[in-house]
């Protein structure tokens, strides 16, 4: 039987690259986004959707995933970074739209999944090194992050039946990359230097990547666990 993915945010950068390696391997592809990419077009099935409109994600997820018993992985990709700048210069509504797409979206698809009774074997959240190191200028990203690691250390307790991780993918060449952080002051913000500075991979390498790794989230870490691919 074909194995199925969900992955939301396949309009560019890393999930549009795992919806192609997903694709690729034999997978079915189910997909939440606010765009469908050209390459994409007839291949997946997918419903349009804004994540950061929460009280739509319920209704949206049954028009995607009506008469599915089950769903091999779940990728939580979309995610959301507005330009860098200090904390204490971040308006609250500015993080409250992180927090809504970073972290609530997530919540409400975790309990459609629940409510539904819909078998879910893994599911990969992908968060970001800035969830644990507190970079200057990272604001609500860092902090959304950081309440997504644990938004699945807690789904991990209740979810006994689906190995759930929250994912660091490394620094991949990105629209968001590029538009919000290598444009940066990096005099202000130290880690844009050292971001310029490191090896970056493609969103078709870090999917490549972390397909490669899925087997191994499963059988060595455990649920809730935060990772890095950098460290694996």
């Amino acid at each position: 039987m074909m194995k199925k993915v969900f992955i939301t945010g396949i309009g560019s950068g890393l999930g549009k690259a795992l919806a192609e390696v997903f694709l690729k391997n034999g997978y079915q592809v189910f997909a939440l986004s606010r765009h469908l990419p050209e390459e994409l077009k007839g291949k997946i099935n997918f419903v349009q959707a804004d994540l950061l409109a929460l009280e739509e994600i319920h209704l949206n997820m049954d028009r995607l995933l009506s008469g599915e018993a089950s769903i091999d992985i779940a990728v939580l990709n979309a995610g959301l970074l507005t330009p860098l700048k200090d904390i204490s210069q971040t308006p609250i509504y500015e993080m409250n739209r992180m927090m809504d797409l970073n972290v609530w979206a997530n919540k409400v698809i975790l309990d459609y999944f629940i409510k539904k009774n819909v078998r879910l074997d893994q599911v990969i959240a992908i968060s970001s090194g800035a969830s644990v190191n507190g970079n200057r200028g990272w604001h609500g990203y860092s902090i959304s992050k950081a309440a997504l690691n644990m938004l699945i250390k807690l789904y991990s307790r209740e979810m006994e039946n689906t190995h759930l991780i929250a994912l660091a993918p490394g620094l991949i060449l990105t629209p968001m990359l590029e538009e919000f952080v290598l444009s940066a002051d990096e005099e202000k913000f130290p880690s844009v230097k050292r971001i310029k500075q490191a090896s970056k991979m493609t969103p078709e390498e870090a999917a490549e990547k972390i397909f490669g790794l899925i087997p191994r989230f499963k059988n060595e870490f455990e649920s809730g666990s935060y990772l890095d691919v950098r460290k694996i």
